[in-house]
């Protein structure tokens, strides 16, 4: 499956805000890169998979815990209180996006030099505890 213009757009726009939120964290939870990585974080999303798919995404009723804890934490970051903003933002994120986190290491375990270091032995039972994997034995 091939990406429109659109959808490369939005890959970048959501890579730029996840490394500008990574920053962010870097420099002692500054507001304003924070701010920046959520605003081109959502952005990014909304061109990814749509403004319809997007809005009902973040209105799902069993993720609505999620939802109001992310953009609660996006708030608490746009009104200067970012250690906690962030904190409450994770807890949402985890929350709205847990679900993908085994699809995202199955991906990553295909990788050449990230999956093999994956697949280590001490590493592998670590990461699928994480990402809530169950291995049949």
């Amino acid at each position: 499956m091939w990406l429109t213009d659109t959808q490369k757009i939005g890959v970048g726009l959501t890579a730029f805000g996840l490394f500008f939120m990574l920053m962010g964290v870097m420099m002692f939870f500054d507001g304003g890169l924070l701010a920046i990585g959520n605003i081109l974080f959502l952005a990014g999303l909304t061109l990814v998979i749509g403004t319809q798919k997007t809005l009902y995404f973040f209105a799902r009723k069993q993720k609505i815990r999620g939802t109001v804890c992310f953009f609660g934490g996006i708030l608490l970051v746009f009104v200067k209180w970012p250690i906690i903003g962030v904190i409450v933002e994770l807890f949402g994120f985890i929350n709205l996006f847990g679900d993908f986190f085994p699809v995202i290491v199955s991906f990553l375990r295909r990788l050449p030099v990230i999956g093999n270091i994956l697949s280590a032995p001490g590493i592998s039972k670590v990461v699928d505890r994480m990402s809530g994997q169950r291995l049949p034995v």
